[in-house]
């Protein structure tokens, strides 16, 4: 699936000639993650095409003539979307082609040269580990030299993941964003605007079935309990009484097999909770805390009069959704870094056999959005392993409809085919559009 790229503004820098030249700024999950030069994106372009030929999506042409607003606007958008294409090809994304270069520009723009570092690791529970590592590794390096110090079996590092998280006011925790893989933790911690900020070690599923597959590892299995613990604690996971009771008495007895087993049980088990936000459901402007996993999202909505209501949305009716960044942002070089104060994430969602809109406003958006695609990957993996004989279509750059880009928006399609039934997975539908003020 495609990544969370957008390049909502640009500058217009003087060079040593005393020309000018115009400085693209690409923001990842609502992050300032480079600034680049378009000549820096066409040499990387060719460098990928000659790993992967014609296969990579079409590059903004060359523009040899001063270009009008218009042209420059355009190109940025060109840009944007040669970016979120890009990344649709996990091939792509794990060549040493593509890796090596946001590495380097990511250094480069926040001016962090390559070297020793030392990285404070927030483990599940609030424990901590320090690891020695380079200031150039990602998230992927990270991931494998902290796995190595806590002694978790390397086949199953793809359950886990690195976080950006805040500790915010009384120390509530917040999961601000998951580092994708390419990502380099100690650039992206040192860069980011927000006080509190650490990275952290989480499992990285939303199926809670999928704890199965842990059992036979014994750090795996603590790092399940130590963070099923923590949900509880914190009563984003919510069991009953009667299930707490029990689990208090497991916990006694440390066993923490038969802990999980009834902590699965539990309401939101496993799930990735949201920091309190606003929803246009059942009317605008009511106050909601989500919960994202188990194939729904599931919310408490505050309506106006203050009474609460529990609503459910499942996943295997979401038909499409989007992120959109409204407001405006004046780029600067000072902290002024993030997206995610004026996002909101709307999806579609077949009630009452007719499709609705819902929107909800929240600066976690990317990381639902992230949540959503999780939990359609895992969707789309069960069912494989369901249905050997399944094949999965992937359409070629160019001829597919449902890969076609229109301007200020890209739609990442996950629908897919099976030879003997027909099976139809949710669309996701990622917009980045920037609103001027006269529009808001």
């Amino acid at each position: 699936m495609k990544m969370h790229f957008c390049i909502p503004v640009s500058q217009q820098r003087p060079d040593a000639l005393g020309g000018r030249y115009v400085l693209y700024s690409v923001y990842l999950d609502g992050f300032l993650f480079c600034r680049v030069r378009y000549s820096q994106l066409h040499r990387w372009n060719e460098q990928l095409q000659r790993v992967f030929g014609n296969w990579l999506p079409p590059f903004p042409p060359k523009h040899y003539l001063a270009m009008t607003v218009s042209m420059a606007n355009e190109r940025r958008e060109q840009l944007e979307q040669y970016l979120q294409n890009v990344t649709a090809d996990p091939n792509v994304l794990k060549s040493e082609v593509f890796i090596d270069f946001l590495k380097l520009v990511q250094l480069n723009t926040f001016n962090i040269t390559a070297k020793p570092a030392f990285l404070d690791i927030l483990l599940p529970g609030g424990g901590r580990i320090g690891v020695d590592i380079l200031t150039s590794d990602t998230a992927e390096r990270v991931l494998e030299v902290v796995s190595q110090r806590i002694g978790l079996c390397r086949e199953l590092l793809g359950y886990f993941g690195l976080f950006l998280i805040q500790f915010c006011e009384e120390g509530k925790l917040s999961v601000v964003k998951k580092l994708v893989d390419f990502e380099l933790p100690y650039v992206s911690l040192q860069s980011c605007d927000m006080d509190g900020c650490t990275v952290g070690l989480r499992k990285w599923y939303m199926d809670p079935s999928l704890d199965a597959k842990l059992m036979d590892c014994r750090v795996a299995v603590g790092l399940l309990y130590l963070q099923a613990k923590e949900d509880i604690d914190k009563e984003w996971a919510k069991p009953t009484q009667a299930q707490r009771q029990k689990l208090e008495a497991l916990q006694k007895e440390d066993n923490q097999t038969q802990f999980l087993e009834l902590a699965r049980e539990a309401q939101h088990y496993g799930c990735v909770q949201l920091d309190p936000c606003t929803c246009d459901y059942p009317e605008p402007g009511c106050r909601a805390v989500l919960c994202i996993g188990n194939k729904e999202i599931s919310c408490c909505i505050t309506l106006p009069d203050g009474q609460t209501r529990d609503v459910t949305f499942q996943l295997s009716r979401v038909k499409c959704w989007q992120v959109t960044f409204l407001g405006t942002l004046l780029e600067r070089d000072g902290p002024q870094r993030t997206l995610h104060q004026d996002l909101e994430l709307r999806f579609q969602y077949s009630e009452e056999s007719h499709w609705q809109w819902f929107v909800i406003y929240t600066k976690q958006a990317f990381l639902l959005s992230s949540c959503l695609k999780k939990m359609i990957s895992e969707k789309m993996d069960k069912l494989a392993a369901e249905n050997p004989e399944m094949q999965i279509e992937v359409p070629e750059q160019g001829k597919s409809k449902k890969y076609h880009i229109r301007q200020n928006q890209h739609k990442d399609y996950t629908s897919f085919l099976l030879r003997k039934s027909k099976v139809k997975i949710a669309e996701s539908d990622c917009v980045f559009r920037n609103i001027k003020e006269e529009d808001l």
